[in-house]
């Protein structure tokens, strides 16, 4: 008599996932290449999944994905080691239907991913190596540290102007406050009329004063980090770029980590979010600003370094005196961002220094 074959296999088939992550709990969706199996609430854990997926279609190639969020990348590392193959999504890159786009809840969400990833109308965002996100997280510490900083700084010179505190002669100008000198009289020389009020403005300068030394700290092992033989070659070849300093480079290298996962100067720019948006019907078509979609950080670096960047190189100079011409500063500036950008992406992409051009 034949015996009954309980083994459950599936192997050659693919199962597709959909998580719509939280903190403590993921909502999960799986599909099989044909038919909808399930939706249910686990704990926020790869290995309760992983069981799952085992136990249930055992020896099949398992598919995931989720959306970028505050959770990073360590869950898409952690389904990577167990042998799913996951990807990261912008959630903006989700196709979405205007009934799940107005009763939305995290089932429908993760019904939408796993649909989406089974029909392959997905693409994955640039996924860092584990080893460059510390150094990503030192720098982006640091630009942290850097904000928390100024606020602290406005608060004093609010609580000042708040009470009628004239600064001295000596520092009138911008540039001489938040000296060793400036800190000195902040707290020894500013006289006020209650006890409350002096303890007070000593709370905030001892805040200022420990940012300071923080900010100090961090920007001291972002050098040592770029003397290291993993960026000291690309930072070196960067601030042959005019405009582009220390802090810059290392930014732009922890960001983008491999330049040559940009194929063109287009794909880099669209990456950063130096380009217009653009809206064509018929024979009509209007560009607008600059699109919200980018990487909002190294945007703003560039826009910094760029107006240093047309004092230093001649041919920018003239680039901008030309823009400045027919459209305000502002917009000018951005027009040189998008130069010095182009300046960065050969650098990098040629290993070969840049060479400012000569205006004869």
């Amino acid at each position: 008599m034949q015996a009954q074959n309980s083994e459950l296999s599936f192997k050659g088939q693919s199962i597709f996932v959909g998580i719509d992550v939280h903190l403590k709990s993921w909502t999960v969706t799986i599909l099989t290449e044909s038919l909808f199996h399930k939706t249910f609430t686990q704990p926020a854990s790869h290995l309760v999944l992983h069981n799952y997926l085992t136990k249930h279609f055992p020896q099949a190639t398992y598919y995931s994905v989720y959306e970028a969020g505050f959770c990073g990348f360590m869950p898409h590392y952690r389904l990577r080691e167990l042998g799913i193959k996951n990807i990261v999504i912008n959630p903006a890159d989700v196709p979405t239907t205007q009934k799940e786009h107005l009763q939305k809840d995290d089932p429908t969400d993760s019904r939408k991913l796993a649909r989406s990833l089974r029909s392959q109308e997905l693409t994955s965002i640039y996924i860092p190596q584990l080893s460059s996100l510390g150094d990503r997280t030192l720098v982006r510490l640091r630009a942290s540290l850097v904000s928390d900083m100024v606020r602290y700084k406005q608060r004093i010179k609010s609580l000042l102007y708040f009470y009628g505190i004239s600064f001295p002669e000596e520092f009138k100008k911008p540039h001489t406050h938040w000296s060793s000198r400036f800190m000195k009289w902040l707290r020894e020389s500013v006289e006020l009329a209650h006890e409350t009020d002096r303890q007070s403005l000593q709370i905030l300068v001892q805040q200022a004063e420990q940012q300071r030394r923080l900010l100090l700290e961090v920007t001291k092992k972002i050098k040592a980090l770029s003397s290291s033989q993993k960026y000291e070659k690309n930072i070196k070849l960067l601030r042959t770029v005019p405009g582009i300093g220390l802090i810059t480079a290392i930014t732009l290298l922890t960001e983008i980590e491999d330049i040559g996962r940009f194929p063109n100067t287009d794909h880099f720019a669209g990456y950063i979010g130096l380009v217009p948006t653009r809206h064509s019907s018929g024979e009509n078509t209007r560009v607008g600003e600059m699109t919200f979609r980018g990487q909002k950080r190294l945007r703003k670096h560039l826009i910094e370094s760029s107006w240093v960047a047309a004092r230093l190189d001649p041919a920018l100079l003239k680039c901008f005196n030309q823009y400045t011409m027919r459209m305000e500063k502002n917009k000018a500036i951005v027009k040189i961002a998008r130069k010095v950008l182009n300046r960065i992406y050969f650098v990098l992409k040629n290993q070969m220094e840049y060479v400012p051009s000569v205006v004869k």
